[in-house]
Order: structure tokens, then sequence, then C-alpha cells
């Protein structure tokens, strides 16, 4: 992980928990994250920790050996900005990996109160899969 000089403790304890992060982890999401907390994806946006947890269980059962590798930390105030790779398995002969980032917001106790992650599901995703990936990068080429 590339950070900053000035990381904060709990931005630290965040990314240490990522990076480490296993199905009964989940559980004790509630101490990084605020229970209020509003979370978006390209396929999810809710409000409260328990539905992120729901999110995150269900990535759990979806995929196989799901991991977060960050690379970058950039911290300004209650601010923070993650980069990131997910490497998960399916089953196929390869393993994917999705590159995206996360705008983090921390409140006064340290705990993420919102967490939007950014990545392109069309490249990162849809590109990959057989009949739809196809499709997906005629497309590309038409508009480029």
């Amino acid at each position: 992980m590339n950070t900053q000089p000035e990381v904060s403790a709990h931005t630290q304890a965040l990314v240490a928990w990522f990076e480490d992060l296993k199905a009964t982890d989940v559980a004790h999401m509630g101490a990084h994250y605020d229970t209020m907390v509003f979370f978006k994806d390209p396929f999810n946006e809710v409000n409260d920790l328990a539905s992120v947890q729901a999110i995150f269980h269900e990535m759990f059962k979806r995929v196989q050996h799901p991991r977060f590798i960050v690379h970058d930390v950039l911290e300004q105030g209650a601010s923070c900005f993650l980069t990131w790779d997910f490497t998960f398995e399916t089953g196929s002969p390869q393993p994917w990996c999705i590159r995206g980032a996360s705008h983090l917001r921390f409140n006064t106790e340290g705990r993420v109160v919102y967490h939007r992650d950014y990545w392109d599901a069309a490249e990162e995703l849809y590109e990959k899969l057989p009949v739809i990936g196809s499709l997906m990068r005629w497309l590309k080429r038409r508009v480029g």
C-alpha cells in the first residue's frame, strides 16, 4: 500500500481490515463503519450498515477467494481516497481483477459514514463475459 506520510490510524486500520477481509469479518464491520453509512457502487446504493453487510455477505457467496489490494491512500481531513484491485475467482480458468477507487468520509469517531466505489462495470466486468463481452467490445469500437 502506498500512502501519504500522514494517514490517520483509523484509515490504516480500515485498509488493513479490507486487505485481510474474510467472510466472518463482515459481522464486525461496525468497528469501521457507522450504522447510518451511505454506500454506493455500480450495482448498489444503500443507507445503513446492515445493508452494506448484506452486500458483502452476498459477495462472499457469489465469488471465491475475494481479495482487496489497496495501492494508494490519499487522505485530507475527514475524506480519504483509495485505489485498489479486487481479485476473485468464479470457477472459470482465469481469476478476475477489477480495478477501482473508493471515496470515503469519516465521522468524528473515525468510522466511515460515506463510501462510494468507482469502477467501470463495462470494462472491468461485462467485457470479460463470453457473450455480453463481444457485444460490449463491438459497441466500444463503434462509439470510439
